[in-house]
């Protein structure tokens, strides 16, 4: 059964004629053994007009009123003359009904069916021969109606497919330009406070190491310990890029905890950091903890750099349903900063990324000059949850 409707189906996608002369073909003979088998020897033109009537018929779907027509006329003097040679069922009829019901224009399936409903009961001596005429055509012009229908139906749904498939690859590829967005920015946030620490240390490493060795050692061993968070921090963000079904070898995100040990690493380039730590009585979302985190670090990267500070507070502290990231230095402030990015707010990888990842939250970050125009602060303001603690972690 499946393969007579594949063969069906592949027959009827193909060319229209392949189905359409054959239909003409049934047609014609139906017509012809009506006739053949009438009480009455029928003149040479009355078997003519019977081919008259099949003859279009394979044109039927490229133009159905015309077809329609000329089967029409065809039948007419037939009809007129010799009623009894009509088939009970006229193939024809039924065949150019359906297509101009199913493939004609609005005015055509209007025109067809007024003319069939007057056409039937004019031309018909009998109420039962009228009933049984408009039963046969107008039905099949109501299914013909029925199969334009689906054929609308099923453009429709093809059409909400393929939309929907354009929306899905829309999606997937803002996903992947979203996750290329991030992946970037963990990769400059790594490796612009790693290199930044590492960078200054080594030079500050030449000019200690004869005049305080102890010193000199733990300088290089910052630049040591820079070079393996670094390290770690880079193995958990390229984790995301393994095969499908690999397990992550570490934490995918840094956490508010983890702010001590960097504190630690900036107090090893030689300025003195303050860490205020608030984190609640709750735990909180993990996103928040690594924009949080992240924000801090790119901020004090750019002390590192730029700033010419001598000392620089942080403050992470969580009240109500928000969590606030202050990051102020005692530098040489806007006007004096190295980089001109910070300048604008626009223009800086760095503090473009504070921004994203503050938005990326639900919240909102700033920059710009600190209290009175004196060094720099960094503030971001993202959304958590219920209220918590604030404690002092020294500095």
């Amino acid at each position: 059964m499946g393969s007579v409707a594949r063969w069906w189906a592949r027959l009827a996608g193909g060319s229209p004629y392949l189905l359409d002369v054959p239909l003409a073909l049934f047609s014609f003979g139906v017509s012809l053994w009506s006739v053949h088998n009438d009480d009455v020897a029928r003149p040479w033109w009355i078997y003519l007009m019977t081919l008259g009537t099949a003859l279009p018929l394979p044109w039927r779907r490229r133009a159905p009123l015309t077809v329609a027509a000329l089967s029409g006329l065809a039948s007419v003097p037939v009809s007129v003359i010799a009623h009894s040679v009509m088939p009970q069922i006229p193939v024809y009829a039924v065949l150019t009904v359906y297509t101009v019901a199913d493939r004609g224009r609005d005015w055509q399936r209007g025109l067809l069916l007024g003319v069939l409903v007057v056409s039937n009961i004019l031309g018909t001596h009998s109420v039962n021969g009228a009933f049984f005429s408009l039963l046969l055509t107008v039905g099949t012009f109501v299914l013909g109606s029925l199969v334009r229908e689906l054929r609308r139906l099923a453009r429709v749904e093809a059409e909400r497919a393929r939309e929907a498939g354009q929306r899905a690859a829309s999606d997937a590829a803002r996903a992947v330009a979203e996750e290329r967005a991030r992946i970037a920015r963990e990769m400059h946030d790594i490796l612009a406070h790693a290199v930044s620490l590492m960078v200054i240390q080594a030079e500050a490493g030449p000019l200690v190491v004869h005049r305080d060795p102890e010193r000199a050692i733990r300088t290089f061993d910052t630049i040591a310990d820079s070079g393996r968070d670094a390290m770690v921090q880079l193995r958990r963000v390229l984790g995301v890029l393994k095969e499908e079904g690999a397990a992550p070898e570490l934490a995918p995100q840094p956490r508010l905890a983890e702010l001590a040990a960097l504190a630690e690493r900036v107090r090893g380039a030689g300025l003195r950091v303050g860490l205020e730590l608030g984190t609640g009585a709750g735990p909180l979302p993990a996103d928040v903890e690594a924009a949080a985190y992240r924000i801090v670090q790119e901020a004090l990267t750019n002390t590192v750099k730029h700033a010419g500070a001598s000392s620089v507070e942080v403050r992470v502290v969580r009240t109500g349903e928000e969590l606030t990231v202050v990051v102020s230095d005692d530098g040489r402030g806007l006007r004096q900063r190295a980089d001109r990015a910070v300048s604008d707010w626009s223009g800086g990888r760095g503090l473009v990324g504070i921004r994203e990842r503050a938005a990326a939250c639900g919240g909102l970050a700033e920059a710009g000059p600190g209290p009175a125009g004196r060094g720099f602060l960094v503030s971001a303001r993202l959304p958590v949850g219920a209220a918590g603690r604030t404690e002092r972690v020294g500095g």
